[in-house]
């Protein structure tokens, strides 16, 4: 028993230390694939581009319209996630409390589906990604590697894509339309949004 108990400490350590690194590198890498990206059965297109080469609006509207408290929290909207918990329980639509920097831990060190298992890993790399990252990296990786459309990851590919120009010229309309559809990108479409997401948009 003590060997077993041993072993699971060395793997935990080890697991901590290797986690500590990689995010530690990838706060100066560019995080150029995901396993999301490599997982789509679609293919994938992705253009990394710095935070300064990604328009204003872009931001502003990615806040706006998925964490509103971005900018104040700790990594995690408690608020949020008591109010999905109420909905869910009581039958409402299915939805998560899951704020930008968790989305980016996810979407960068983990794998898609739920699962306690994988929330857990998740909120160790969004606690990791907070302190050693900060707001304005977490940004920066989150509109790189999102999806904003079938096979198509990242503020600049997806500009290129809809509106064929880099995401630096961005108008306020294309950047609310982007972020309107960030939370289902497969089903929403940016370049013929509904009239739901032209008035999110706005």
């Amino acid at each position: 028993m003590r060997r077993v108990f041993g072993f699971l400490f060395k793997l935990g350590l080890g697991f901590v230390a290797l986690s500590l690194v990689l995010t530690v590198l990838l706060k100066f890498v560019p995080v150029s694939i995901t396993a999301t990206m490599l997982m789509d059965k679609n293919g994938f297109t992705r253009d990394w581009e710095a935070l300064s080469g990604i328009d204003r609006d872009l931001v502003r509207a990615v806040i706006a319209s998925e964490d509103g408290k971005f900018c104040t929290h700790d990594g995690f909207d408690r608020e949020a996630i008591q109010n999905a918990i109420k909905r869910n329980a009581q039958g409402g639509r299915i939805r998560g409390g899951s704020t930008i920097s968790q989305q980016t831990a996810k979407n960068v060190f983990l794998w898609q589906g739920g699962g306690y298992i994988r929330k857990g890993f998740e909120a160790w790399f969004t606690f990791l990604i907070e302190k050693i990252w900060g707001k304005r990296r977490i940004m920066e990786v989150y509109l790189n590697v999102a999806e904003t459309g079938i096979g198509t990851y990242g503020a600049e590919a997806g500009a290129q894509r809809y509106f064929g120009h880099s995401a630096s010229r961005l108008s306020p309309s294309e950047a609310g339309r982007m972020a309107a559809a960030l939370p289902l990108p497969k089903e929403r479409s940016v370049k013929n949004p509904s009239g739901w997401q032209r008035r999110h948009a706005n």
